[in-house]
């Protein structure tokens, strides 16, 4: 069911508090990427343009309840006023006097960024002292950070509890977006799901096949299930404990008529730091190397499939896209699923990254800011800081 919408909040005059996802990466003291905070946007506009007031809080990185000067939000302050051409004030404080007080001197049109919500140890816990204390500044609150939704802290379930809640912009959109692909997708529907670990996405895996045409694998997920193939696999990253369920998922496959994809042959190397790479059958991994990235023939195979899709879902790279000599097979499956004559939803750092690497983005139907969030959107999960707020 829809989310009461911030589109129908009457916000003139009034403070309102948006969660939003600026988890951005920074380097130099610099936003590196500013997708996310390009993506919220529309909502902040919406809201300063309705006259409100805006008090802004954000998680960065991962500073463990402890205030740590490397993951301060102002240079998320300086991309932002950049990006909405004003002031973006900052307090050093995420509740307490001296927000409260930054908080009460805002007027229409002004915007103020909470220092990140994560150097309170009350945030992950959904601490009630902490998400009442960010109740006091503002009248509503605004939800549009999809990227934390499936996380039940203060900032997007506990301040919920406290004020009127409405949906962001951005977050309805993801949440209209997945759950298009889960109810009506037009088939074919083909899912490309890679990265390091298959009990990462066991679940969605899952979820997938039960809905999807066919299931391109590649990255170490993909070798744990040459393994329960009977594939010898060198060095290679991957889940032996989890052979079993590997088995399971290709039963299922079988059983359910989805084509499953795996890769048939790969870019193999002695380490991630070798330029000794060469690429090879699955059936021939030697056994002092290991798998760093699809080959070209795997890369045609999966063309070919999402080439034919008229819905397409991917989450995670096809090898170690980060190391340029294994990023080939990720940067071609980015451009066959922005060639595909498909709706196309990308999901998942890397593979955002990825589209853009390869010149792409820009022909992505749908971009989603929420890697972790997606997926447990696509398994069928309720994600607390959607669940908190109220239907419309």
């Amino acid at each position: 069911m829809a989310k009461r919408s911030v589109a129908s909040a009457d916000v003139r005059g009034k403070r309102v508090v948006v969660r939003v996802d600026f988890n951005v990466p920074l380097r130099d003291g610099d936003v590196v990427d500013d997708t996310r905070i390009r993506a919220a946007l529309p909502t902040l506009r919406l809201l300063l343009d309705k006259g409100a007031a805006l008090v802004l809080m954000t998680h960065l990185g991962r500073p463990k309840g402890t205030p740590n000067p490397a993951y301060s939000v102002a240079p998320v302050a300086r991309r932002l006023s950049e990006l909405l051409g004003r002031p973006v004030k900052t307090v050093p404080a995420v509740t307490g006097p001296e927000a409260e007080r930054a908080a009460a001197e805002l007027q229409p049109g002004d915007v103020l960024l909470l220092e990140n919500t994560r150097f309170e140890p009350g945030e992950e816990k959904n601490d009630a002292a902490l998400a009442a204390g960010l109740a006091r500044l503002g009248d509503l609150y605004v939800n549009d950070a999809f990227g934390s939704a499936h996380r039940a802290h203060a900032s997007t379930v506990g301040i919920a509890e406290r004020l009127p809640t409405y949906a962001g912009l951005l977050l309805q959109r993801e949440e209209e977006i997945l759950s298009r692909l889960l109810q009506d997708p037009e088939r074919p529907f083909v899912a490309i799901l890679g990265g390091a670990k298959v009990s990462d996405k066991l679940a969605v895996i899952g979820q997938l096949l039960e809905r999807v045409d066919a299931l391109l694998l590649g990255g170490g997920m993909a070798n744990t299930i040459l393994l329960a193939q009977g594939r010898e696999i060198g060095r290679s990253l991957a889940e032996p404990e989890l052979v079993d369920d590997a088995r399971r998922l290709i039963a299922t496959a079988r059983g359910r008529g989805v084509a499953l994809l795996l890769p048939t042959d790969v870019v193999v190397a002695p380490s991630i730091d070798s330029d000794d790479a060469t690429v090879v059958s699955v059936d021939h991994v030697p056994a002092e190397a290991a798998i760093f990235d699809i080959g070209p023939e795997t890369v045609r195979r999966y063309c070919e499939q999402v080439g034919g899709a008229r819905t397409i879902f991917w989450n995670g790279p096809m090898g170690v896209f980060e190391r340029p000599r294994f990023a080939t097979g990720t940067i071609e499956v980015a451009r066959c699923v922005a060639d595909a004559d498909a709706f196309s939803v990308v999901g998942g750092g890397d593979s955002v990254a990825a589209v853009k690497a390869a010149g792409v983005a820009d022909r992505i139907d749908h971009i989603s800011t929420g890697g972790g969030a997606s997926l447990e959107f696509l398994e069928g999960r309720t994600l607390p800081g959607i669940a908190a707020i109220p239907n419309a």
